[in-house]
C-alpha cells in the first residue's frame, strides 16, 4: 500500500537550516508529482511546496520562498525540503503526499517534527 516516511525534523534555533526526507513506497513514485505540507498545533495543514514528476518544476507557498527548496530522487523513491533561514512560525510537523486527488493517496505519513526556537 501507498506508503510515506517522513524523516530529518529536529530543534534549531532561528536562523538555521534542516533538510527533510520523504520515503515513498507502495506506487510508481516516478509518474507523480508530490508536495510537502506542513501542521502548527491548533491550525490547519497547510501546503508547502509542491514538485513536478521529472523535478524540473517547483511552487512554494509564499511564507517559505526563498528560503526553501523541494526536490526529489526518482531513483531512490525520495522527496526533501531543504529548509533555510528557519523562523519560529515554521515550527510543525511537516508531511508529503502525492499530488493526487486519487484516494488512492488519501493516507498521510507519521510526519516529522521541526521545532524553531531560541
Amino acid at each position: 500500500q501507498v506508503q510515506f516516511v517522513e524523516s530529518g525534523g529536529g530543534l534549531v534555533q532561528p536562523g538555521g537550516s534542516l533538510r527533510l526526507s520523504c520515503a515513498a513506497s507502495g506506487f510508481l513514485f516516478r509518474l507523480y508529482g508530490m508536495m510537502w505540507y506542513r501542521q502548527s498545533p491548533g491550525k490547519e495543514r497547510n501546503l508547502v511546496a509542491i514538485i513536478s514528476r521529472g523535478g524540473d518544476t517547483a511552487t512554494y507557498a509564499d511564507s517559505v520562498k526563498g528560503r526553501f527548496t523541494i526536490s526529489r530522487d526518482n531513483g531512490k523513491h525520495t522527496v526533501y525540503l531543504q529548509m533555510n533561514s528557519l523562523k519560529p512560525e515554521d515550527t510543525a510537523v511537516y508531511y508529503c503526499k502525492v499530488n493526487s486527488s486519487s484516494s488512492a493517496f488519501a493516507t498521510w505519513g507519521q510526519g516529522t517534527q521541526v521545532t524553531v526556537s531560541s
